[in-house]
């Protein structure tokens, strides 16, 4: 096989195409959640303690304010990725796939019945 043919065959497989996938819709969510952030839990958040914004601050020269900021931002979206969708989704799974009832254990064997009560009759004896 070719190299060619050989890295058509890898571009194909299903797990690539998946991951390929994956990452656009991640890339996508991950804008529709930054704009969650942003203009509905960060302006929420500012109603109660003013707005979250740590950009002036600074520790003898080194600027750590936008580093707080996204540490911040970084808080806010995993909190909201958790409780928005990662718990109903959990909550959801464990609905869909509840355990199935384990199934009734066959029937013992009529030699084992036998057997076991030969070995209860000479216990006695």
């Amino acid at each position: 096989m070719s190299i060619l043919g050989e890295f058509k065959t890898f571009i194909l497989k299903g797990n690539v195409l998946d991951l390929a996938v994956g990452f656009i819709v991640g890339a996508a969510f991950k804008s529709v959640v930054d704009a969650l952030v942003k203009d509905i839990i960060t302006p929420f958040i500012g109603l109660f303690g003013g707005m979250p914004n740590f950009s002036k601050l600074d520790f003898h020269g080194i600027l750590i304010g936008d580093f707080l900021n996204t540490v911040v931002s970084f808080l806010i979206l995993a909190a909201v990725v958790f409780f928005l969708i990662v718990k109903p989704m959990n909550k959801l799974m464990a609905t869909i796939y509840k355990a199935a009832p384990e199934p009734p254990a066959p029937p013992t064997p009529e030699d084992v019945v036998l057997l076991r009560e030969i070995r209860d009759l000479l216990k006695e004896a």
